[in-house]
């Protein structure tokens, strides 16, 4: 008995032990995890530059220059559901209690970007690999008259965006991404063919703004072709023999594979498409469409708002900003109704006053020395990268809006706004100084570019990624006009109330094409009667929703929430309230989803008010 109980008190001595030694290393497994969770982060990085090639060009990882994901191809899209679901998996290790609470707030929007991708990559329609802007695509529509990598491929084969052309190697490898890019295009008719089995088609008057494009890749001489723009345009240290070596077999590509490739794509879309073409313009026309749309919704908005609710608040908005024109109106003096006002500003000649496409690039040159002055007043951090702007390439133009690429994040190359001119002499300033807001500064160059300088955040964050964190943001800043000493001329002040209409009316429209079958002619005539933009941008925009489904929804959606949290913590603070630390607080964590964003403003509030 002696003996037993001694047995039993040494078993109990070992487990008491072992029970010590485990919680020990328990504790050190823990310490571990909150030393990996940056491991994990940069292991995301690793895999998102992998599987979209082009935006680790774009942020200046230049071992990727050589490719081009097939995003669209079957095994492309499993891979990335395997993906996705692993670091899901990896992520439920980790508790809030491991980390910091900024490395919280990175895991969180590192869980919400891999589980609404993984939702896109199983809804039958999408799929969540685009090099564009981070966007989704359709597998079975892969190429729109807009945001299709088709086009951007042009704007990188120019040599006047983010693909580099300085050394030899980077000639040697635009022409291996190319190689890249023909299996794309390949896959892309194999898609476009299922499609029309399927009957998922794109609109025919989305297909016929796509034909035109090609006419260009196709019909100008080998000599001025767009993509031996960097041949006639060599860093000075090439030597000769290297020069006529990639010049020639710039040429044998473009004759002989390249050209080819864009006839036969021309053929396939003139007698095999455009025929079979859909007459009706949303997505609830398609197979799964409104799952699809609802989809969608979530994606770009980061919220769980139904089709009915938004399609509501942008009439609500439209409303009342119908209001505020019409008290500029008043102020202007003009003595018919608001849509004859519309149509004044539209044929005023004093808006039209250039002559030149460098008037206009002088015009938002001038608008940001004009405001220089005051940002110190309301921002006390800058970007280091550099800013421009810059016409819209001439092949995509006529299709194409406004819009900013950031620089790299070296900030060797300067962030760049892109304005289309298609016509120089009805081209209208209007709107001018609230676009400069809106694409350059404060707006798209101060966010994106702190974003990617932002050291102290996980280089997955660094890129553009979350819309209706950016455009919100964006849009945002428009309405900083007054107070950063611009919108003194009414008609300025104006043109903010029509960017502000703009995007309420992308909530009406957006949901009535995709969810309430709204035809487009039925979009375009609600546009032409609650805004001043002309017929044909309004078209080439709802043309722009047909083909991007919910993109344009995050504009108002995120703008609404920054001013509702603005407006929160002025009312909370008082006098405590700092406009520059707002917008650090807005600026400082990467592009968040609204519900992050609102609990982080919450948390700043609370902080503040205990001080």
């Amino acid at each position: 008995m002696t003996t037993s109980f001694l047995k039993s008190a040494y078993i109990s001595c070992i487990s008491v032990l072992f029970l010590l030694i485990s919680c020990k290393e328990g504790a050190k497994t823990a310490e571990a995890k909150l030393q990996s969770i940056d491991t994990v982060f940069e292991s995301y990085y690793d895999f998102k530059k992998s599987a979209n090639p082009i935006e680790a060009t774009k942020a200046g990882f230049n071992s990727y220059n050589d490719t081009i994901a097939n995003y669209i191809s079957d095994n492309y899209q499993e891979l990335l559901k395997q993906k996705y679901r692993s670091f899901l998996v990896e992520l439920e290790a980790y508790d809030e209690s491991m980390m910091s609470k900024e490395q919280w707030l990175s895991l969180r929007v590192m869980k919400w970007d891999c589980s609404i991708k993984l939702q896109g990559l199983e809804n039958e329609l999408v799929t969540m690999a685009s090099p564009i802007y981070d966007l989704p695509s359709f597998e079975l529509m892969p190429l729109l008259q807009i945001q299709s990598l088709h086009l951007y491929v042009a704007q990188l084969g120019s040599g006047a965006s983010v693909q580099p052309f300085k050394t030899i190697e980077d000639y040697d490898n635009w022409l291996k991404r190319l190689q890249d890019y023909m299996t794309f295009l390949d896959t892309c008719i194999e898609k476009m063919e299922e499609g029309i089995a399927q009957k998922v088609v794109l609109p025919k008057t989305i297909v016929l703004k796509m034909i035109p494009q090609l006419q260009e890749f196709i019909n100008a001489p080998i000599a001025k072709h767009l993509f031996m723009a960097p041949i006639r345009n060599f860093p000075e240290n090439f030597s000769d023999s290297d020069r006529t070596e990639i010049e020639l077999a710039y040429i044998e590509f473009l004759s002989q594979q390249l050209i080819p490739k864009y006839k036969e794509l021309d053929s396939f879309l003139k007698e095999a498409y455009l025929p079979v073409a859909r007459q009706t313009s949303g997505l609830s026309n398609l197979p799964n469409g409104k799952e699809t749309y609802d989809y969608l919704i979530k994606l770009h908005t980061t919220t769980t708002m139904t089709a009915d609710a938004i399609h509501e608040l942008g009439k609500s908005e439209v409303q009342r900003i119908l209001g505020e024109m019409e008290a500029v109106k008043n102020e202007i003096g003009f003595k018919g109704d608001l849509k004859a006002f519309f149509n004044h500003v539209r044929q005023r000649k004093d808006q039209m006053p250039f002559s030149k496409p460098e008037e206009v690039i002088a015009n938002f040159n001038a608008i940001q020395k004009r405001m220089e002055p005051k940002l110190n007043e309301f921002f006390d951090i800058r970007p280091k990268a550099g800013f421009e702007v810059r016409r819209t390439e001439a092949f995509r133009e006529a299709s194409a809006s406004a819009e900013y690429v950031p620089g790299s994040k070296d900030a060797t190359r300067a962030g760049t706004f892109y304005i289309p001119i298609p016509i120089i002499k009805t081209y209208n300033k209007f709107a001018d100084e609230a676009l400069f807001l809106h694409e350059a500064i404060p707006g798209h160059h101060f966010q994106l570019s702190l974003q990617q300088e932002n050291t102290k955040l996980p280089e997955f964050l660094h890129p553009e990624s979350m819309g209706v964190f950016v455009e919100g943001w964006a849009l945002y800043a428009e309405s900083l006009g007054k107070e950063l000493g611009l919108y003194e001329d009414p008609l300025q002040y104006f043109g903010m109330l029509s960017m502000e209409m703009h995007r309420a009316i992308r909530l009406v429209v957006d949901t009535g094409i995709h969810a309430k079958g709204w035809t487009r002619e039925e979009a375009i005539q609600y546009s032409l009667e609650n805004e001043a933009e002309s017929k044909e941008g309004i078209i080439a925009e709802i043309e722009r929703y047909m083909a991007t489904p919910g993109q344009a929804l995050s504009y108002k959606i995120g703008q609404l929430k920054i001013r509702e949290l603005r407006t929160r913590a002025e009312y909370a603070l008082g006098e405590r309230f700092d406009i520059k630390e707002f917008h650090n607080q807005v600026l400082n964590s990467g592009s968040l989803a609204l519900v992050l964003l609102e609990e982080k403003i919450d948390a700043w509030i609370t902080s503040q008010s205990q001080q």
